[in-house]
């Protein structure tokens, strides 16, 4: 079973090397360079991108009726968001301090840049700044939980787990009683 996980983990390890070529492959495309995590593109490019632009009046007189109705709820569900923030990175501020577990970076987690696009109008670039921030903190509160679970509870589900985390892969087999207790330990000291 270990050899199989570890076979499953080298294969992410390598698509997510591809997803970096592929992310290489479309800076050459799209004429950009990263400047201290930040894209520039170069000046012709643009140029290009404030020609097309779409005009906010364009935007709200395109919207569906049910997007726009729609809207409200979405962004009510950003305070929420900000509070699952706030309680997260305190939680794990002081509990992983006492568990000697390493932080979760946030900022790896939640990256808001497509605003910087030219050729966004600013209800467009609001929308980004809210997925980006939104998708990012669930990805931060899947990585502090994750790790949490691998403190308290390693243990593999009798069910097949859809997207499992990438510390999943290396927890006790559901039913191994026998080796429970000193694999917790074992997986405790690969946190600190």
């Amino acid at each position: 079973m270990a050899g199989k996980q570890e076979t499953i983990r080298k294969t992410i390890e390598a698509l997510e090397q591809q997803v970096d070529v592929m992310l290489s492959e479309a800076q050459k495309k799209f004429h950009y360079t990263l400047e201290q995590d930040k894209a520039i593109f170069e000046n012709v490019v643009i140029e290009r991108h404030k020609v097309i632009k779409q005009a906010l009046h364009r935007t709200l007189l395109d919207a569906r009726i049910r997007n726009l109705i729609a809207a409200p709820f979405i962004y009510a569900v950003l305070l929420p968001f900000i509070l699952l923030d706030g309680f997260v990175s305190l939680y794990q501020a002081i509990c992983f301090r006492l568990w000697n577990i390493p932080r979760v970076k946030r900022k790896e987690y939640i990256i808001i840049d497509r605003h910087r696009l030219p050729y966004l109008n600013a209800i467009q670039k609001l929308n980004c700044v809210y997925c980006g921030y939104a998708n990012g903190l669930i990805g931060y509160v899947a990585e502090v939980s994750s790790r949490t679970e691998q403190y308290w509870c390693p243990i593999k589900h009798a069910l097949r787990v859809k997207q499992p985390h990438l510390h999943y892969y290396d927890f006790i087999d559901y039913g191994d009683y026998e080796n429970l207790l000193a694999r917790i330990r074992e997986l405790r000291k690969q946190m600190e």
